[in-house]
Parts: structure tokens; C-alpha cells; sequence
């Protein structure tokens, strides 16, 4: 690294997906992890926080249980019984990589609910804060061994773009096994890597629903956690991690490595919505508006949201729960912090001169970007 060489960002979050740490058959590829491992030093060394979310826990369990019968085993407990073997292995050689740059690292397992509550949202930023303050590696991965189906999350692009936005890092960095999203398949001599992705950008037809290896997501989650993470003012880079120090080369020498950018908007929310943005899937009810209010809460505006404008309330929530908010058409416009319970809702539903039911400062509104 030359004395010219200046990083931009001050804390970064690396995914790194199974298809980059594991060979075709399953078992950790240690080469690549420890090339892996010695860029993150580098980055350290170059003033650069790191938090790494490291997939290949179920993977690598799979493949030191490959004599093992688990056919008796549906789905759910064959992932659970991966994870619990694998995941053990991994942060092992993590901890035996990082040791000899003198650097700790801290294992994090989270689970899905655990984005869906404030309190439980703010300790586990704090634990990762108060690991980065003492110079700790966090490295999470979601806790697969007691996880359920319906609460897991589709993959760890959307875990790493819940840690992104909650720690508010500088930059996402999604390694996978392709160098970015390209205008048709990867394998198409014909197909261009798109560099830079805009906001406004439609990559309608570029984009498919495919998925490869041991990972769970494909491209379409990745675009899509992208994009979101991108429209909260982070920068998202999809790279191939295969690459030679696909790391050092992105973060001290821009431009030098094939990749994709999301370019970060220029307008980020505050912390509490961008935790609301993210934990839509864990609202307790539905408020149905009718179109004057949808009209005002979608207005450049901000709005609270009153009772007068409400046609309907489904679902059973207490005071400070999180709701979702409907148009008259159904669809999801909103989502936000209730200020009373659901039976209090359903009472002074259309009513006037009663208090806001979602106050705007505990109101984001869902814009067709995110």
C-alpha cells in the first residue's frame, strides 16, 4: 500500500457469502478465508473498522456430517443440526486466522425477531459498538440452530443490510461468486457488468431469480437489500470475493477491480425509521386509510396519521407496537408506531378531534425505492 493510497470509509460491513468460502463440496476453502482474513487486518491497520457477516456455517456443517444419515431429518432440523456443528468450526478458524494479526474477534449470533423490537434492536448496536470501541471484530451470522422457517431471513445479504443501516457504516460490501449485476447472465459473452446503479435506475429484465451453490439468495436479493440500503445513504459494492485482494483493492484503490455501485442517496432517515424500514415484517396489525389520508401521509409533507383518516383496524397490538399502514387499494404505504392499543384504535376509527394515532415523528413512509 502506497502512501497515496487513502481509504474513503472509516467503518465498513463485509458480507461474505458461502459460494466464497467454501469449495464445491462443502468444505471451507481456509485458503481463501485467511486471504480474506489478511485484507481485513490490512483495512484495520489502515484505520478502516470492520464487521464481517459470514455465511458458511450450514455448509461447512453439512460437509463434516457428510457420513452422518440425515435423511430421518426434515429441512428445518437438518439446517439446525449444520448450523450448530458448523458454525462452531468457523468461528474457530476465524479466531485462529485473526490471532496471528494480533486482532479478537467476537461472535454474534442474531435471529430475525431480534430487529423487531427497539429495545432488543438497541442492544444488540450497543454490544457491536462497545466491540468495535475495543478493537473486536464482530463477525454474525444468523443463529440458524433455533431459528424457525417463517422467521429466518431470506439470506445474509438482508442480515448484512440490517447491520449496515444499524451501524450506520460507511459502506456494504457483498462479496459473492460473480463480479456484479450484469445486463443478462453472468455466462452471456454479450452481457455487460453494470459499474454504477442509481437510485432511479431500472434493471427491470437484468436481474433474475436464481441462486447458485450453498447460499440461500440469488442477485434479486442482493439488488434488492442493495437498493434499500443505497436509499438510507450507504454505499453498496457487489464483488466478486474470489478475487485477489478484492478488499484492499475496493476500499484503498477504487476503480481498479470489475464491481457494481449503488450509489448512497444524498437523503438519509433518522435512526428510529430506518429501523422501522427495516422491520416491516414484524408489524402487529394493518391500519386501512382512506384516500385523503393516504393523499396527505405519502404529501412532501410530514403528517400524522389521525383517526379520522382510518377506515379499519385488523389485528391485535398494544401501545407502541408497530403497525403497517394501507391505502384504500390495500397495499402497504407506511408503517409506524401506534400511540394506543388496537381496541382503542377500532374506536376512534373515523372519529375527529382525537389524538394522532402514529405521530409523523414515528411514521415512515414506504416510497416505491425502498
Amino acid at each position: 500500500m502506497s502512501a497515496t493510497d487513502r481509504p474513503e470509509w472509516k467503518r465498513i460491513a463485509v458480507k461474505i457469502g458461502s459460494n466464497v468460502l467454501t469449495r464445491s463440496d462443502g468444505t471451507l476453502d481456509v485458503t481463501r478465508m485467511s486471504s480474506l482474513v489478511d485484507q481485513v487486518a490490512t483495512l484495520r491497520k489502515a484505520g478502516i473498522s470492520v464487521v464481517i457477516i459470514s455465511s458458511g456455517a450450514v455448509a461447512s456443517g453439512r460437509s463434516e456430517l457428510r457420513d452422518t444419515d440425515t435423511r430421518r431429518l426434515d429441512s428445518v432440523e437438518q439446517r439446525q443440526l449444520f448450523s450448530a456443528v458448523g458454525q462452531a468450526k468457523l468461528i474457530n478458524r476465524y479466531y485462529e486466522l485473526f490471532r496471528d494479526h494480533h486482532l479478537a474477534v467476537g461472535q454474534v449470533l442474531t435471529m430475525k425477531e431480534n430487529f423487531s423490537t427497539r429495545r432488543h434492536y438497541l442492544n444488540q448496536r450497543q454490544c457491536m459498538e462497545v466491540m468495535l470501541e475495543a478493537g473486536v471484530i464482530p463477525i454474525v451470522n444468523e443463529n440458524d440452530t433455533v431459528s424457525v422457517t417463517e422467521l429466518m431471513f431470506t439470506d445474509n445479504d438482508e442480515l448484512s443490510g440490517l447491520i449496515a443501516t444499524m451501524l450506520q457504516v460507511d459502506a456494504l460490501i457483498i462479496l459473492s461468486n460473480i463480479d456484479g449485476v450484469y445486463t443478462g447472465s453472468p455466462s452471456d459473452p454479450d452481457a455487460k457488468l453494470l459499474t454504477t446503479i442509481r437510485p432511479d435506475d431500472d434493471l427491470t429484465g437484468y436481474v433474475k431469480a436464481e441462486r447458485s451453490g450453498f447460499g440461500r439468495g440469488g442477485m434479486t436479493t442482493k439488488c434488492n437489500i442493495a437498493r434499500k440500503v443505497a436509499g438510507e445513504g450507504i454505499e453498496v459494492i457487489i464483488a466478486r470475493g474470489t478475487r485477489a485482494d478484492i478488499l484492499t483493492d475496493l476500499a484503498m484503490r477504487p476503480g481498479s477491480v470489475p464491481c457494481t455501485r449503488f450509489k448512497a442517496s444524498e437523503q438519509t432517515a433518522p435512526a428510529l425509521k430506518r429501523w422501522m424500514a427495516h422491520s416491516a415484517g414484524f408489524a402487529k396489525g394493518t391500519v386501512t386509510v382512506n384516500s385523503g389520508a393516504a393523499d396527505t401521509l405519502c404529501g412532501a409533507e410530514p403528517a400524522s396519521l389521525l383517526p379520522v383518516g382510518v377506515v379499519s383496524v385488523e389485528g391485535a397490538f398494544e401501545k407502541d407496537d408497530l403497525v403497517n399502514v394501507a391505502g384504500p387499494d390495500g397495499e402497504i404505504i407506511a408503517i409506524g408506531r401506534v400511540s394506543c392499543d388496537s381496541a382503542t384504535a377500532r374506536n376512534e376509527a373515523g372519529q375527529h378531534g382525537c389524538r394522532p394515532l402514529i405521530h409523523y415523528d414515528y411514521l415512515f413512509t414506504i416510497t416505491n425505492e425502498s
